[in-house]
């Protein structure tokens, strides 16, 4: 996936998963009750700081706080970026 876009210093940006439409038994969950994705993959990632390189690489997925971060829309997808700082973890398989 590539993006013509690079984050500046520690910054990450990353695609959000997309919400969950139905609940494990089948009931449909309303636009309005859904809850705000807290995981998304990296999709391009900043140079980091001169002391501090990132420790994230692109395609990483990853978890990151409710509220963390700056939404925004570019080539017609949603994004969030996070500084690297603010991500919570590295989801491993």
């Amino acid at each position: 996936m590539s993006v013509n876009f690079r984050p500046l210093a520690d910054r990450v940006l990353v695609e959000p998963t997309p919400a969950e439409t139905k609940t494990a038994s089948g009931i449909i969950i309303p636009d309005t009750a859904k809850e705000k994705p807290q995981e998304g993959t990296v999709v391009a990632v900043g140079p980091g700081k001169v002391d501090e390189p990132t420790t994230v690489k692109v395609g990483d997925k990853v978890l990151y706080g409710k509220y963390s971060g700056t939404e925004l829309k570019f080539e017609g997808k949603d994004y969030l970026i996070v500084k690297e700082g603010d991500l919570l973890g590295i989801i491993t398989s």
